[in-house]
């Protein structure tokens, strides 16, 4: 069976064909500028890599040109696009849906209904639905939830210490995000170290340009750093991550910025950027660290130090852990990331192999603690998109 996996955003689309018999992927590529000049990258196993420029005006020219490559003679992978048994869509935010689903009119009034949610990443997903619809009428579209995977934490842990009706009324609780990745790299993880995860405590930390760190328990999302939106939690790449509310108040007074100035501020130029200086991405602030910047230096400092308060908390929330897992950019390539956030953590269990974690090779899977250890900390690189068309696979087998 062939599955189809598509990821939209606002003026982008990624996409990844799978043939689900064999676990491989057969084709995948991303429509970019969508709305503007438009350009596509298609890439198949084995052969060269095909990118040219194409007018884009929406996101269904876009899937439209997508089917026309996987189906081309001598681009294509499939010959007909009626081999898709259905196709998967990534959603950051599914609100109260607790799990995957395919998708009718119900599913997509309500995802429309919790836009306001998720005004980012919500309308580029539903235009990614309506595009595969309109092209394949009888194709099954299933819903897949970054949100769904929290769905089992206990409102200790997501309602907010405000007036209840804001929780009642406006939706106002934590969400958290990442939950796909998150699942993935705790199941496969778990099996990669022999281990029942229906058995184990595990904390996944999803490090990259944006951030996440979940508590897991017995397979099951027991807390998470990411809350109403996408920046809380952990300092990213531009996000800030957890701060004083009051700042913003008192900041807006001094400066006179508006809600979305200062929306703009927290989101696009705080985190690692807004410490640095430098750059957002973490190899350029280490170079410059590297070169004496003390500020450089410091923004990584920043980073680890939140990320380690969060791990440890974890910890306690759940009377201990057996595995600490690194995933996504930075989880998976940045050494001094991970050794920073498993330094000095021999008193909770953890031993981590400090020569191991600086040679092992980038975006492998890889335990980084020593045999002694009684914390296993591995390295596992996470795979969203399989994970999207396994849970649509199932669903239409």
């Amino acid at each position: 069976m062939k599955i189809l996996v598509i990821n939209a955003g606002s003026s982008s689309l990624k996409y990844q064909l799978f043939d689900m018999e064999s676990k491989t992927v057969l084709a995948k590529g991303i429509c970019e500028k969508i709305g503007l000049s438009g350009v596509i990258t298609h890439k198949r196993p084995g052969k060269d890599t095909y990118k040219e420029d194409y007018p884009m005006p929406t996101h269904n020219e876009a899937i439209a040109l997508v089917l026309k490559l996987l189906t081309d003679p001598e681009l294509g992978v499939i010959e007909s696009v009626d081999e898709i048994a259905a196709v998967g869509h990534r959603f950051v935010h599914g609100g109260k849906l607790s799990k995957s689903c395919i998708l009718t009119d119900e599913e997509i009034k309500y995802i429309e209904s919790i836009v306001p949610l998720n005004p980012l990443h919500g309308p580029p997903s539903l235009k990614g639905v309506a595009g595969c619809m309109a092209l394949m009428p009888t194709t099954p579209q299933v819903g897949v939830f970054d949100t769904s995977f929290f769905s089992t934490i206990e409102e200790k842990a997501y309602v907010y210490p405000l007036p209840y009706e804001w929780y009642e009324e406006y939706g106002i609780r934590k969400y958290g995000f990442h939950g796909t990745s998150h699942r993935y790299v705790s199941a496969e993880a778990a099996k990669y170290l022999g281990l029942d995860l229906n058995k184990i405590k595990m904390i996944s930390c999803h490090l990259g340009s944006g951030s996440s760190i979940t508590a897991i328990e017995n397979g099951k999302a027991v807390d998470t750093s990411f809350g109403f939106t996408p920046q809380d939690g952990v300092p990213m790449g531009t996000r800030c991550g957890s701060i004083d509310p009051s700042i913003i108040p008192y900041m807006m007074e001094k400066t006179g910025m508006t809600p979305d100035e200062m929306n703009n501020v927290l989101i696009k130029k705080s985190g690692l950027i807004g410490v640095s200086g430098v750059s957002s991405d973490a190899r350029e602030i280490w170079d410059a660290a590297d070169n004496g910047n003390k500020r450089a230096k410091l923004a990584m400092d920043i980073l680890i130090h939140g990320a380690k308060k969060i791990v440890g908390s974890y910890i306690a929330e759940m009377n201990g852990v057996d595995v600490i897992v690194f995933t996504a950019g930075l989880g998976e390539n940045d050494r001094l990331v991970r050794e920073g956030i498993c330094a000095d953590m021999e008193y909770l269990g953890v031993k981590f192999d400090k020569e191991l974690n600086m040679t092992t090779p980038r975006g492998e899977k890889v335990v980084l603690s020593t045999p002694d250890s009684k914390v296993k900390v591995v390295m596992f690189p996470t795979d969203e998109e399989y994970m999207i068309a396994s849970d649509t696979y199932d669903l239409v087998k």
